[in-house]
């Protein structure tokens, strides 16, 4: 009674269903008795050099086997460990890499850059103040002219000496490397002309490959660039404070000091 009644919905619609079903089986004629199979599970890392370093370690255990099915899991274990461990630490770099410098919501309440370069000036100055002392004290020595010296004497006055010597080395260097550009002359560098064509010997010659002057620019193809986020020692060393596995480890006591 229902069959029937599709049927007459259907011839009332205008549609088949004979040829419709006949249709069907013919568009997905390779699908039909066809069986799902199981992809070829593929190791992440190398099998021979796991089960060979697998086996050292069961045998200190007493194992002297480990089946085949031990070395898939791992394998299959160590490159979830590595992804989690890769996506934490690219949120971190991400992170650490965001500027909220443009923010409207945000403002800037110390600058860290400017303060550490202040202390490096005054570090500067003050080696530089410390420096002309020590010249001084040591130009007062060769100056002297005593006939008793004593050997803290001429110790200052063979290192005004060397000194001395130094810095005319370094006045002959820095001369001869004045000398040198100024022979070798400007930089030239190659000019594009208003029609974007790259001239050189009076021949037009196009941005994508040779070709007569004249013709069209040919306009660079644009790909878009990839962003590339670079992790740092840094974000490792976060990453591994903040897990409880990792947080009391040898690993990070050995970052730490490097």
């Amino acid at each position: 009674r229902d069959d029937d009644d599709i049927n007459d919905v259907a011839s009332m619609a205008g549609v088949n269903l004979s040829e419709e079903s006949a249709r069907i089986m013919a568009t997905n004629s390779d699908l039909v008795g066809t069986q799902p199979q199981p992809c070829k599970d593929e190791p992440f890392l190398a099998a021979v050099p796991l089960h060979k370093r697998i086996l050292e370690m069961a045998k200190k255990l007493g194992i002297t086997d480990v089946p085949a099915e031990v070395v898939t899991f791992i394998s299959h274990a160590t490159q979830n460990r590595l992804r989690t461990v890769i996506e934490k630490v690219t949120v971190i770099t991400q992170h650490r890499m965001e500027s909220y410098k443009d923010d409207e919501w945000y403002e800037q309440a110390t600058d860290v850059r400017a303060q550490l370069k202040f202390f490096e000036q005054l570090e500067r100055l003050e080696k530089q103040r410390k420096d002309e002392q020590e010249r001084e004290i040591l130009l007062k020595a060769a100056k002297s002219r005593s006939r008793q010296e004593d050997p803290e004497q001429a110790r200052l006055k063979q290192k005004a000496k060397e000194m001395q010597q130094q810095e005319l080395a370094q006045m002959r260097q820095r001369d001869a490397n004045l000398t040198a550009l100024a022979a070798i002359g400007p930089r030239k560098k190659r000019k594009l002309d208003a029609s974007g064509l790259l001239s050189i010997g009076g021949e037009g010659l196009g941005a994508c490959g040779g070709g007569q002057a004249g013709l069209g620019t040919a306009s660079p193809r644009q790909y878009p660039r990839q962003k590339i986020t670079r992790v740092n020692l840094r974000d490792f060393i976060f990453y591994m404070e903040q897990e409880r596995e990792m947080s009391r480890s040898l690993l990070l006591y050995r970052a730490l000091l490097k």
